[in-house]
């Protein structure tokens, strides 16, 4: 290729044709290999196909590297389809959970702000940074333990874990894409005055019946958040965003997100309120310049506009990934069914319909969790812990493990916490799995237990 090809094309033109190029490119070099017995069977991984790479090499020509059209695209397309009001994209999911509980110790948010030694309801049957960003504050984890099959927070044991005066919050994943029960939790956070955080990474498009109306999990508690890693529900590479109905609390994640900056102005703008130099912040100068005004200690957890380029390919199919999820999960049930002597199968929250991240197994008195997952795996079958498992078992607890009470406390037993440790596991149900995949993950289970 050299300069003739670009002759007689505008900019626009040129890079209209390169993307679809690169599109091409796609369907001959990125085609999906056919499984054939014996290959790896992944648990999760990139689904894609011409789109994101068309939309990715013109983000790319346009060169614009941070945050910039396709963000601000990505964020208002994402927020219509999940029906909130505020979309922020992030570079993780875990900086997502970050962002979305420091966004609660705002002094914005006077006597509702959480402050040090307060106390937040979660579980420890989980992913470790729903928990570490509490722990990093000052905060006090409460933790709760779980239900099985569900795996998600007992909701009967909300009000034994309250503390009158202390607990500010409840930040809870909905495990697997399987909802937590959001009626029992939600109206307990009501009930309290507590500030309630759906970590949605792993249940995009999971849908819950709230008082008659089906809703998506993440938009029923104040905040919500999602991951986009490549195994998850859909993928931008790296990346994330919290969202949120509240117009504060967006102003506050915003400002924290953005190096806890007081100004509004987006990248690139100037003066967006025509007061740039007339305010008065903290002691500063009367007039000093807004946009290096810092009404929170903030990070920079802003995306680039690749990454969302990226993202809004993937969002124009996130209903078809959501459905093959479905028909996945459902296809592996009907063939364990079976096998309820030997595993508990997994089961869907009341009022809910999962987007499942992964089928949950959890192994019964007799069968042998690491002998069956070492099968598995030596046939090629990757499998997953359910993260991890207990967090408080964990090396990053032994620092604190003498200070249980002060930094962190356990309400009543954790005893189906430890048993999914001990026996749980789960496989991939993601849009790449075929039929001959799921059919010899089905044999191989049967073989093992």
């Amino acid at each position: 290729m050299d300069k003739a090809f670009f002759e007689g094309l505008s900019e626009e033109q040129a890079r209209a044709k390169l993307s679809s190029l690169a599109g091409d490119y796609c369907e001959i070099y990125h085609k999906r290999k056919e499984y054939q017995p014996g290959d790896h069977i992944s648990y999760g991984g990139r689904f894609y196909d011409r789109r994101e790479m068309e939309n990715l090499v013109d983000s790319s020509l346009e060169f614009w590297l941070t945050a910039g059209r396709y963000v601000e695209d990505f964020e208002k397309a994402f927020a219509k389809w999940l029906g909130v009001k505020y979309v922020s994209t992030v570079n993780s999911g875990s900086s997502a959970n970050l962002l979305a509980f420091m966004s609660l110790t705002s002094p914005l948010l006077k006597d509702r702000a959480i402050m040090p030694g307060d106390e937040v309801i979660t579980v420890a049957a989980g992913f470790p940074t729903t928990v570490a960003p509490i722990i990093q504050y000052g905060a006090v984890p409460v933790f709760v333990d779980v239900t099985i099959p569900g795996y998600n927070i007992d909701a009967a044991r909300l009000e034994e874990a309250y503390t009158g005066g202390k607990t500010k919050a409840v930040m809870i994943a909905h495990t697997l894409g399987n909802p937590f029960d959001l009626a029992a939790v939600s109206e307990f956070c009501k009930k309290h005055g507590l500030w309630l955080v759906e970590d949605n990474c792993d249940a995009l498009g999971s849908e819950y019946m709230l008082d008659g109306v089906l809703k998506k999990t993440g938009t029923v508690g104040h905040i919500g958040t999602s991951s986009f890693y490549p195994p998850h529900h859909m993928t931008m590479g790296e990346g994330g965003a919290v969202y949120t109905d509240d117009p504060l609390l967006h102003r506050i994640i915003r400002s924290m997100r953005d190096w806890g900056r007081d100004c509004i102005c987006e990248p690139g703008q100037d003066n967006r309120c025509n007061h740039r130099y007339d305010g008065q912040f903290g002691l500063l100068p009367q007039g000093y310049d807004h946009k290096y005004v810092y009404s929170h200690f903030g990070y920079n957890l802003k995306i680039t506009d690749m990454q969302a380029a990226v993202g809004l390919a993937q969002l124009e199919k996130i209903d078809s990934f959501t459905a093959l999820r479905r028909e996945h999960h459902a296809y592996l049930y009907e063939g364990l069914r079976d096998l309820t002597d030997k595993l508990i199968l997994p089961e869907a929250a009341k009022d809910s319909v999962p987007s499942w991240f992964g089928f949950m197994l959890c192994c019964r008195e007799g069968v042998s969790r690491n002998a069956l997952v070492r099968q598995l795996e030596e046939k090629g079958i990757q499998t997953r812990m359910l993260f991890s498992g207990n967090l408080i078992k964990h090396p990053c607890f032994d620092s604190i493990r003498k200070l249980e009470g002060e930094k962190y406390r356990i309400s009543g037993s954790l005893a189906n916490t430890d048993r999914v440790m001990e026996s749980g596991f789960w496989l991939g149900v993601y849009p790449g799995m075929t039929q001959s995949m799921m059919d010899v993950m089905i044999g191989e289970i049967h073989k093992g237990v």
